[in-house]
């Protein structure tokens, strides 16, 4: 049997081998811009799914981009973006309530979708914890429930606040509307002092369409899937509402928690239901992956008598100790994994393809489908990605669909996994009328009439008309005003669409904002003439732009928009420079590729090449630098906060691992290292703070050495980060 399994291994490991042989042949400029491309439909889709729970783009599809970005970050590691989907999870928490900031963050689960990655999930945990073949490793299995997550904390066995996860960091607080739910206690016994129960609010499908039934009775809107309407009833503003929806919860993890649970997932499970917490009973413990897969078959033959939803089912390594050593990555756990099942398709009309234009000015393509039910979801449009894809060509010039290209009127196939279709995956072309003509990818932009070029190796077509360019504009403007930038109570996209067009108040760009009032003042107060605003929402509007002009470093870089220069790499050289003017002089400096500053940013851990270039092209360009420079007249900005100490030996430490450790895996050090506060790099310079030099160390030892840097061996670097 386990033979069968590793022949299903690599007969389908042959697409994702075919996949890495196309990434490689990749220049930089086609990486960077097949990254861009990944990266705005992946962050778009945790937009949707997220925040919005209109989910645009299926499990499935989703899943294989991200593993697309990941295979091409991992060739092309210079070109990583500091805001890498990798390195991010979920969406900002809504605005409607109040913030929550998770104790410890609430992570999302990495995804297999084929037997092969299953059993390379199960070889990755043995090789990192560096266990042999006949080393036993158990793991739980358990039915992934497509609900809505949510973490309850319990303080002396009283249930004092109830989180959706957000954006893993911090989430909604629903904790009256939890209270409302049977299945989650609001009183525990003989709990430890502080817990965090974690699990999925659902709705069963015959409560399901019992509730339809009554919304539909009621003249309301009905819901398109279970899923949708828990996450809708649970993030209602009047918790009587969500009291009356059908709602219930499994518990599956734990956040914070002052006692252990257990030594294993299986005894933690058992003694959250002891606590009084419904547990999925379908949940089971093996010792193989083979009878992981065997009941992934059994499960999914089952599903459709299941009383809920259900969309994969999820493996987590057993023993508990070993979670903690195998730790997480920057958004998922490396102890787990979600096994989904395969997709759904269906077949139907392309009506018409819109063009719509980003921040950055690429132009992507929309099909506008003739509405379609899959898995009881309506869908109207799904994704083209770019002009290639309409074409029936990849970025490398390869035929995909066997070269069928994509028409207006055409029958298509689509492609849905989940809760949403994504995106066209086949034609029929023996419905295609013979007066069919090719689709036309415009050359010009749609909105300012810019002619849209394609740089070498760039799969997407933008405007070059830039901050000229009113799409570019708006979007730019709602970029800046987003929850993650300047966030200005009052001021949010449907402000800034009605004031970019508005002859007496414009807002052009970011520096309108804060003549704003001063501006309106000169106008007679014309913003109070508009619908739905009085003085009082005027005044406050007005207040919170004030409170505005007081704005981290960080924040006043990420709000910007420049290409490739997302929230975590604004952190990270806002956290480099550590105030504006000192930042501004290396910036204009470093406009001179050759420069002392250039080498400085390039140098900067977790800023590459692509970020560096775009920013000091950013500043350099005189338009942009103009619109900056009248922005930041207007604004305080605050230096960056230096790290806190913590009471690790080698926080804030840079340190370089060389030679074979061998009690752990040179992944699980460096992971240990960070988690410590301290920088890993891969190799040595007068910098270095400390080299730990496992057998067989060779140059770098040699290097440290020369430059009179101290050196440990892995005992002694086990003894300092305290054991394994």
């Amino acid at each position: 049997m386990w033979a069968f399994y590793r022949l299903v291994t690599v007969v389908l490991g042959q697409g994702l081998l075919q996949e890495d042989i196309e990434l490689k042949s990749f220049s930089d400029p086609k990486a960077e811009a097949e990254l861009a491309r990944l990266f705005r439909l992946l962050r778009l889709a945790d937009i949707n799914y997220y925040q919005k729970d209109a989910p645009s783009m299926s499990d499935a599809d989703y899943d294989k981009l991200k593993k697309r970005y990941i295979l091409l970050e991992q060739l092309f590691p210079h070109l990583k973006r500091s805001d890498s989907p990798v390195t991010t999870v979920g969406a900002p928490a809504l605005e409607k309530f109040a913030k929550v900031n998770h104790s410890q963050r609430m992570l999302s689960l990495s995804n297999a979708f084929e037997s092969s990655d299953v059993v390379d999930f199960g070889d990755s945990i043995r090789r990192y914890l560096g266990l042999k073949s006949e080393t036993p490793l158990s793991f739980t299995a358990e039915p992934k429930i497509d609900g809505l997550s949510l973490s309850c904390r319990y303080e002396n066995g009283i249930l004092v606040q109830a989180a959706t996860r957000g954006d893993g960091v911090v989430g909604e607080n629903v904790t009256e509307n939890a209270k409302t739910i049977s299945d989650i206690p609001q009183y525990l016994f003989n709990s430890p002092n502080i817990l965090e129960v974690r699990g999925e609010v659902y709705i069963t499908h015959k409560d399901f369409q019992l509730l339809n039934r009554d919304q539909s009775s009621r003249g309301e809107k009905t819901f398109a899937n279970p899923r949708n309407a828990a996450a809708g009833s649970l993030r209602q503003l009047d918790p009587r509402i969500t009291a009356a929806r059908p709602l219930r919860f499994f518990a599956y993890a734990w956040g914070e928690h002052s006692e252990a649970l257990g030594k294993t997932q299986t005894e933690a499970l058992e003694k959250l239901a002891i606590l009084g917490f419904k547990t999925d009973p379908l949940t089971q413990t093996f010792e193989t992956i083979e009878a992981l897969l065997y009941h992934y078959s059994y499960i999914a033959d089952r599903r459709a008598e299941l009383p809920y939803d259900i969309d994969g089912v999820v493996y987590k390594v057993d023993n508990l100790s070993y979670q903690s050593r195998l730790g997480m990555r920057s958004t998922t756990p490396r102890w787990a994994i979600a096994h989904k099942f395969a997709a759904e398709v269906g077949w139907t009309k392309l009506e018409g393809i819109d063009i719509q234009v980003g921040r950055t000015g690429a132009l992507s393509p929309v099909a506008r489908l003739l509405p379609l039910t899959l898995g009881g979801v309506v869908v109207s449009n799904a994704t083209l990605h770019n002009e290639d894809y309409i074409k029936g060509i990849d970025s490398t010039g390869s035929l995909i669909r066997d070269g069928k290209d994509i028409r207006v009127n055409d029958w298509v196939q689509v492609y849905r996994a989940g809760d949403v279709i994504p995106k066209i995956a086949d034609v029929d072309l023996t419905k295609r009328s013979a007066d069919s003509e090719p689709y036309v990818f415009p050359d010009v932009c749609p909105e300012c009439g810019t002619s849209a070029g394609r740089e070498e190796g760039d799969a997407v077509r933008r405007c070059t008309g830039g901050i000229t360019c009113p799409a570019q504009g708006v979007e730019r403007l709602k970029h800046f005003v987003s929850r993650k930038a300047f966030d200005i109570e009052g001021i949010g996209a449907k402000q800034i669409e009605m004031f970019f067009v508005d002859e007496h108040l414009p807002i052009r760009e970011p520096a309108d904002i804060f003549t704003l009032a001063e501006r309106d003042r000169a106008n007679l107060s014309s913003f109070e003439s508009r619908d739905g605003y009085g003085e009082k929402s005027v005044a406050k509007i007005y207040a919170a732009i004030e409170e505005r002009r007081t704005i981290s470093f960080a924040k006043l870089l990420f709000s910007l928009g420049i290409r490739h220069l997302g929230e975590v790499g604004a952190k990270l050289i806002s956290s480099h420079y550590g105030n504006w003017q000192d930042f501004i002089y290396a910036i204009d400096n470093a406009s001179d590729r050759q420069s002392a500053d250039w080498e400085e940013l390039l140098a900067i851990d977790g800023v590459g090449k692509v970020m560096a270039e775009s920013l000091v092209s950013a500043f350099s360009s005189a338009p942009e630098r103009a619109a900056i420079d009248r922005l930041v007249f207007h604004l305080n900005i605050e230096d960056s906060e230096m790290q806190k100490p913590n009471n690790s030996p080698i926080n804030g430490k840079t340190i370089v691992f060389t030679g074979t450790l061998e009690r752990m895996s040179r992944v699980e050090a460096k992971a240990r290292a960070e988690v410590l506060g301290a920088k890993v790099l891969g190799s040595v310079s007068a910098k270095t703070d400390l080299v730990i030099r496992g057998s067989g160390a060779g140059s770098k030892a040699k290097k440290a050495a020369a430059l009179g840097i101290p050196m440990i061996n892995e005992d002694k670097w086990l003894v300092m980060i305290g054991g394994l």
